[in-house]
């Protein structure tokens, strides 16, 4: 009989402390997807009004190449492909590699403003949405024969088939349209500033070269992009 009591409580014992460490684990897991959810938070840029357009911009083209790992979004219709990416783009190049479950899926490079590489190979709306997006949406200040207008909050800087609008509070750019040479016109759209990580900026940059847009938007026709900056470096 005593036996039997025994062998019970034992049972109930460790029935006690199999429940404690499922609401231990439950509680640790629930921890870890509250942290993971949790909203990034929003970085606060320090103004930078009265600080002279074309000096920022001079000291913006001292950039000469620029890293990053994107996340992308591409939709069209109502298909949506989705993957990481890496960048790597200069003055006169772009190299893209795409991403799907961590294998390398595709690759763009551009070299002159010409595709040199494209595999597998892409139409040329959607090379266009691809290099010419990319290039001119993280290289916004390469606009070259621009004339500038401004109002309170920000500065229009616009050519014969480009316009840029920047944001004199952050000095960085929230949107921007293209018109190609077929007369098709390309979007981009900006949110989301942040801060390039200090190890990965040019020594002794300004505050105007330590932030950028994480996020982009880039449209052409029924095509859309969209971008999220994960790793962002300057050289």
């Amino acid at each position: 009989m005593n036996t039997t009591a025994g062998r019970q409580a034992v049972k109930e014992k460790a029935a006690r402390q199999g429940m404690l460490s499922a609401i231990c684990l439950l509680t640790l897991l629930l921890c870890m997807g509250l942290v993971s959810c949790a909203p990034k938070k929003a970085v606060v840029v320090p103004t930078q009004e009265g600080v002279p357009l074309e000096k920022a911009l001079s000291d913006l083209r001292q950039v000469k190449t620029l890293e990053a790992t994107l996340s992308v979004d591409y939709e069209r219709g109502d298909t949506i492909m989705s993957g990481d990416a890496g960048l790597t783009l200069s003055d006169t190049a772009l190299n893209l590699r795409l991403y799907y479950l961590g294998f390398l899926a595709g690759e763009l490079k551009e070299e002159n403003g010409t595709i040199t590489v494209s595999k597998p190979r892409l139409d040329k709306n959607r090379s266009t949405l691809l290099a010419q997006g990319l290039r001119n949406g993280f290289f916004w200040w390469n606009i070259r024969d621009y004339t500038i207008t401004e109002d309170q909050e920000q500065y229009v800087l616009r050519n014969k088939n480009r316009e840029i609008l920047v944001s004199k509070k952050l000095m960085l750019p929230t949107q921007q349209s293209i018109r190609l040479e077929n007369g098709d016109e390309l979007i981009i759209t900006y949110d989301m500033p942040d801060q390039i990580e200090e190890a990965e900026r040019i020594p002794g940059s300004p505050a105007w070269l330590q932030y950028y847009q994480s996020q982009m938007k880039i449209e052409l026709k029924r095509y859309l992009v969209k971008v999220k900056v994960k790793s962002y470096v300057v050289k």
